[in-house]
């Protein structure tokens, strides 16, 4: 009797906790007020799911678009198509892979030769070589095209002057004529998102400033405006993000003034400071000349800093590299504390146009500015995985410091959702994070 008491209060207990569970309310799927029929992507590498320092099939079958796509096939979304490269050429332009580590904790890449979807090299002329890549015919949703900038999407000979667009393309180079606004816009749909933009500062910024130069603000805002209103000229909704300050990404925060300077300092105690090759003011026209570094000097991720201290011919003989005014770090290796001003200023007067342009169309903002730079200041915890903007052991970028893992796509892409929900009164599912990887280790 006492073991039947027993059970019978045990059996009554699990009852109790049942009827205590607390009730988890999960909204219905609902497209809200907009329809994800036939979703389309334009923008640049981000979209098309660069990473590593190349386009390659992983990274597309990772983009956030693709992540995006289907999330939304809850809610009434249709299949979403990529241009993706064959398993055969799975590794398309070719990226870095991570081999190991120093022993002074370095990371160690290598680039992947194999497996490549080049399929030539096309001389322009006036331009110079283009690297084409195997030919894609079959229907994509994703037009996300590397190194695109706003600036380019009504040139016309564009299509001749990128490989990664070319293959898109049903001509071949040098006789494409078809612009990128027009190419993308010839099929119906009915929802998009847009990311391009960040070219137009970013191709400027990790040049040092030397390579490139900043989309004019006027010829950025009357682009933005085209481009929007040709994207909604049916009735189109879609949702839009910010260009991100581009000191919010590793590439311009892994290899610092001090800790060069520490390294030198380690074999040389004599030595007082790097010098490097900056600009005398905050402006476009600003002249170059050789000063001091500062901790506010940005050094890119590609600096070969082995050349620090080797001896280089100059006007007062040959001087240690780096540590003399006579022989300055390079342009292209610093972006300097003017030039990081000054690409602010433009990325700003960038954003201001996005997000004035997208509220005269009732659009959805993924506000990428302020997302990366709070990622980068505080990090954030999602599905129970710490990530945060550190090189490698972040989990957010990619080898090349600027482009994404497949972790960091996917919450870019939970990003957007949010933003489309939030606008459109819709129910997207969010995607699991941590079903998507981080920076490969060997």
């Amino acid at each position: 009797m006492k073991t039947l008491k027993h059970t019978i209060y045990i059996a009554a207990g699990l009852f109790l906790l049942a009827a205590c569970k607390p009730e988890i309310n999960v909204a219905p799927a609902s497209k809200g007020t907009a329809d994800f029929s036939r979703y389309i992507a334009i923008g640049n590498s981000l979209t098309a799911g660069y990473a590593d320092g190349g386009l390659y099939l992983e990274g597309q079958q990772n983009s956030y678009p693709s992540i995006i796509g289907k999330q939304m096939q809850a809610v009434g979304g249709g299949e979403f198509k990529q241009a993706l490269f064959s398993q055969a050429q799975s590794n398309g332009s070719g990226y870095l892979q991570l081999t190991g580590f120093s022993a002074t904790g370095s990371p160690i890449t290598a680039p992947v030769t194999t497996g490549l979807a080049v399929r030539g090299v096309q001389a322009i002329p006036g331009f110079g070589n283009v690297v084409l890549y195997t030919k894609f015919t079959g229907e994509t949703d994703n037009y996300g095209v590397p190194g695109i900038k706003l600036q380019q999407i009504t040139y016309a000979p564009y299509g001749n002057l990128n490989g990664y667009y070319e293959r898109l393309l049903p001509k071949s180079s040098p006789n494409n004529t078809t612009a990128y606004l027009d190419f993308v816009t010839a099929k119906p749909f009915t929802f998009f998102t847009n990311w391009l933009g960040n070219n137009d500062a970013l191709g400027y910024a990790t040049t040092g400033g030397a390579g490139d130069v900043l989309t004019d603000k006027a010829t950025f805002q009357a682009l933005y405006n085209l481009l929007i209103t040709k994207m909604t000229a049916a009735g189109q909704k879609g949702a839009v993000a910010t260009i991100p300050d581009v000191t919010a990404v590793p590439y311009f925060n892994t290899v610092t003034v001090g800790a060069i300077l520490a390294g030198v300092q380690k074999a040389n105690p004599a030595v007082a400071a790097l010098y490097i090759s900056a600009k005398t003011a905050v402006s476009v026209d600003a002249a170059y000349a050789p000063r001091a570094a500062k901790a506010s000097d940005l050094i890119v991720l590609t600096f070969p800093t082995t050349k620090i201290g080797t001896p280089v011919s100059t006007v007062a003989g040959m001087q240690p590299y780096g540590l003399t005014p006579y022989s300055p770090i390079e342009n292209q290796y610093v972006l300097d504390e003017d030039e990081v001003a000054l690409t602010k200023d433009y990325v700003d007067a960038y954003n201001t146009t996005i997000k004035s342009v997208a509220a005269a169309k009732g659009l959805a903002v993924f506000d990428a500015y302020t997302f990366l730079n709070n990622l980068k200041a505080h990090g954030m915890i999602v599905n129970g995985i710490s990530v945060n903007s550190s090189y490698i052991s972040g989990g957010i970028f990619s080898l090349d410091g600027v482009h994404l893992t497949p972790r960091g796509y996917a919450i870019v892409a939970n990003e957007f959702i949010k933003a489309i929900n939030s606008t459109y009164n819709s129910s997207i599912p969010l995607a699991d994070v941590s079903a998507y990887r981080g920076v490969k280790f060997p």
